[in-house]
């Protein structure tokens, strides 16, 4: 087995780049009596809530017992944000489902689903993107979590659970 030699390059503690830090060089620089920062971007989850929470179901128990025909979804998500505080932020998914069919409503879910974020070191550019795209994506596996469950309690059986019990069928039957 060759024994590895050292190269000038390789006196010194790396940095992650491949290049050796100097001594007096340092990844995070602090002044005294403040602390050091990573100078990279930074997207913090500072909390995550429900604002507002509706769940209707008029038709029920009768919709409940006999499953309407031509039931019909309709899904609507808006995402909104506002700044709180300097590099705070609070974004709010919209979610409302409206299942209806030809005799009426079945239910109606309507959920604000809000998170507060810290975002440090974000270009200008940036942040728009960042609060409309990665925070909502961060916030929307949560509020379609609480919308299950808000549906499932509310008597409609999740999509599994007919299909176990055969009410659904996936094609023509002969």
């Amino acid at each position: 087995m060759a024994k590895k030699t050292k190269g000038p390059d390789d006196a010194g503690k790396r940095n992650g780049d491949g290049k050796p830090e100097s001594a007096g060089e340092s990844r995070l620089a602090a002044t005294p009596g403040e602390t050091a920062e990573p100078s990279g971007s930074q997207l913090n989850v500072l909390g995550q809530y429900i604002k507002d929470l509706s769940f209707e179901s008029p038709g029920a128990p009768d919709v409940l017992q006999s499953p309407p025909p031509n039931p019909q979804l309709q899904v609507t998500v808006n995402v909104t944000a506002l700044g709180r505080a300097p590099e705070i932020f609070e974004v709010t998914l919209s979610l409302e489902v409206h299942a209806k069919s030809d005799t009426g409503v079945i239910y109606n879910v309507e959920l604000l689903y809000g998170g507060l974020f810290r975002l440090r070191n974000i270009p200008q550019n940036m942040l728009q993107p960042v609060l409309f795209v990665d925070c909502a994506t961060i916030l929307f596996p949560y509020a379609r979590r609480v919308l299950s469950d808000m549906t499932r309690d509310g008597g409609y059986p999740l999509y599994t659970q007919n299909l176990a019990r055969g009410q659904l069928q996936t094609g023509p039957t002969n």
